[in-house]
Parts: C-alpha cells; sequence; structure tokens
C-alpha cells in the first residue's frame, strides 16, 4: 500500500476539512475555501463537491487545492498531519497509526475557526446597522440595529486580539468566548438557512406568476 492508497483509505475530506479549520455542519454542508462563499456550498463527505465553483475530488485532491500542492505533496502532508506511517518509499504500514492532533494544531484550528465565525458576525452587524438603522427620531428601533449597536465595537476588538494579539491573548480568547462563538456560528447558518428559504420561496412565486400570465 503506497503513501496515496494508505491516506484515501484512512482520511475522508470531511475528516481533513475539519482537521484545516474549515467548519462542516451537520449535514456534511461547508463552506467552500476555493471561492467567495457566504454561504455553505460544499459538501464533504469522503469526497468533496461544490455545487458553487464544481470544484470535486478525494481528499488529496482537497488537500493539493487547499494548500497549492502537487498530489504527492498533499498525500505527505496529509499522512504526517494525521499519523499514517509509511517507508521512505512511499508506501505505509500495515496498520497506520493514528497519532493525536497536536496542542498547537488544536489551537491553530479552534483560532481559525474563531476568526471566520466572528468575521462573518461582525460583516452581518454591519449590514444590520445599515438596513436598520431608523429613519426618523420617532421611529422604534429594530431588535437587529440595537444588536448591532451593543456587538460591533466588542467583536472588532476580539478580531483585532485573533489579528495582531499574542498567542497568550490568542489563547485566553478562544477560553473565554468559545462557547459563545459556536453559538453565533449556529446563529450564523440557522440565518443563512432562513434566508435561502425566503429567496426560494419568493423565486417559486415568480414562476408561479409567470406561468400564470
Amino acid at each position: 500500500m503506497n503513501v496515496f492508497e494508505a491516506v484515501k483509505e484512512n482520511v475522508t475530506a470531511r475528516q481533513a476539512a475539519e482537521m484545516y479549520g474549515i467548519r462542516v455542519n451537520r449535514n456534511g454542508m461547508a463552506c467552500c475555501p476555493f471561492h467567495d462563499d457566504k454561504h455553505p456550498s460544499m459538501k464533504v463527505d469522503r469526497r468533496f463537491h461544490c455545487f458553487g465553483c464544481q470544484e470535486d475530488g478525494d481528499v488529496i485532491d482537497f488537500a493539493a487545492k487547499l494548500y497549492g500542492l502537487n498530489s504527492l505533496g498533499a498525500a505527505v502532508k496529509l499522512a504526517a498531519d494525521f499519523g499514517i506511517d509509511y517507508d521512505n518509499k512511499g508506501r505505509a504500514s500495515p496498520r497506520p497509526v493514528k497519532k493525536k492532533i497536536s496542542e498547537e494544531l488544536r489551537f491553530k484550528q479552534a483560532e481559525s475557526q474563531c476568526f471566520r465565525i466572528l468575521s462573518d458576525y461582525n460583516l452581518l452587524l454591519e449590514k444590520w446597522r445599515t438596513e436598520y438603522a431608523p429613519e426618523t427620531p420617532e421611529e422604534e428601533w429594530h431588535p437587529l440595529f440595537v444588536e448591532a449597536l451593543q456587538k460591533q465595537t466588542n467583536m472588532e476588538y476580539l478580531l483585532d486580539i485573533l489579528l495582531s494579539g499574542t498567542v497568550e491573548e490568542k489563547a485566553a480568547l478562544i477560553k473565554d468566548y468559545g462557547k459563545e462563538v459556536m453559538r453565533i456560528g449556529e446563529r450564523i447558518s440557522g440565518l443563512a438557512a432562513c434566508h435561502k428559504t425566503s429567496r426560494d420561496e419568493r423565486s417559486g412565486y415568480a414562476h408561479s406568476d409567470d406561468d400564470g400570465r
């Protein structure tokens, strides 16, 4: 068994995506890292396929595309990251041993995930602050406008730490805000799903009107 076969047998595209900091929801969907994807359009399981940009392939293709490597480089990286042993001729051991993910890699994954979720949330807050701003002093403030006023400054502060803070500051942020960030991520996914459903319904009504005419 060579390194290519060993990697394909022991690692799925979904495992690689999660290893490298890409958030995959319960349905196996993720935001595609290969194009400007605001809503999850990539299905990851044993293989991956993006319904947006049409990128498709196995776990080695995924790592190669993600890191700009050739197939051998991607296979070697995956084998190293997932602890799959093979000899210097590229042959894998009969029983690949999956080592525990290092603490450093876990930290990088958590840092990447926090930054992505907080960035998405900050963009939403910025959008809500503009779209739902009251037009007159007497108008009642929309809850999303209030949320934007209350949260945006803190989100920008947290993002600044993730961008330029020390390792200790980033670690403290991940520890203190980890659960809240996960809740924010789930909320963003829920809002995206509602938006898609609403958009599909409007499209259906439009088609119905066209048929009626």
